[in-house]
């Protein structure tokens, strides 16, 4: 069942929204090599309870920690450890928060110290697959309209694996909901996109094959081949407007009117 939000209901996924933005800004900044995946889970913690909003991963499905940290050639579901994070690595984040009862979820791949160029562009071309798929929600189109961009987008990038098991979802007054969202294009065209439906948008893509496997802790995603991956995810909602990205703190104002999309006239 799609959920569909009233204005007011909007407002309150953007609220949700700003929190997993604002906590997102401030888990990269201390990324650095020393830092621990357990030192971000704690300024998660930290900046939740300061601003009033609830972990939506903690415990969900029983998930022990508020972030999934993914280090190299882990894609998704890191389990935060003590492990120290070191120059070179690449770290992806995938944190959501409640507040008032409304969820949002985003996540970000970003390197510690310095890194070869071929990882850095695995990073520019996964941001920018995700704000291909964000740049074709629009009123009136289909759910596939976000796969085909996506697949589009880092196809003419480079020979990358996109990774088909994990992909994005409804969200609203739970964490993932219908519809599913995939970031390729499929034969189905899926749900007729409507003003009210909000979606999470997160290609996920590696250097290898898309293949995948899940440790023992069965959470953690890894690469089969051991190539390191990238994640981005924002939540959209769909207005009669454009996308309103409320995950991000301009609303996606800034990328999407680079791209020539029209945004709501109102992204507070």
């Amino acid at each position: 069942m799609i959920e569909i939000k009233t204005p007011a209901e909007l407002a309150g996924m953007r609220a949700a929204g700003l929190v997993v933005a604002e906590i997102h800004e401030v888990m990269r900044a201390a990324i650095a090599p020393g830092v621990t995946p357990l030192d971000l889970d704690a300024i998660a913690r930290r900046e939740l309870a300061a601003r009033g909003a609830m972990s939506n991963f903690l415990g969900y499905g029983g998930f022990p920690a508020t972030v999934c940290v993914s280090v190299n050639d882990v894609v998704v579901h890191g389990i935060p450890d003590d492990t120290a994070f070191r120059d070179g690595d690449i770290v992806s984040l995938d944190f959501g928060a409640v507040l008032d009862g409304w969820h949002g979820d985003a996540a970000v791949t970003v390197p510690v110290g310095s890194v070869p160029d071929e990882i850095t562009k695995l990073l520019t071309d996964c941001d920018d697959a995700l704000w291909a798929g964000i740049g074709a929600i629009r009123s009136g189109g289909r759910v596939r309209d976000i796969g085909t961009a996506i697949e589009k987008a880092i196809v003419s990038r480079g020979d990358y694996g996109i990774v088909e098991e994990y992909g994005g979802h409804g969200i609203g007054t739970a964490m993932h909901q219908d519809p599913h969202v995939m970031n390729y294009r499929t034969r189905q065209r899926g749900p007729r996109l409507v003003p009210g439906m909000c979606l999470a948008v997160e290609p996920m893509i590696t250097l290898g094959g898309p293949e995948t496997h899940v440790l023992d802790d069965e959470w953690t995603v890894k690469t089969d081949d051991g190539t390191w991956a990238a994640h981005f995810e924002h939540s959209i909602a769909v207005t009669p407007d454009g996308p309103w990205v409320l995950t991000a703190l301009d609303g996606g104002a800034e990328r999407l009117s680079a791209m020539g999309v029209s945004t709501p006239a109102t992204v507070s």
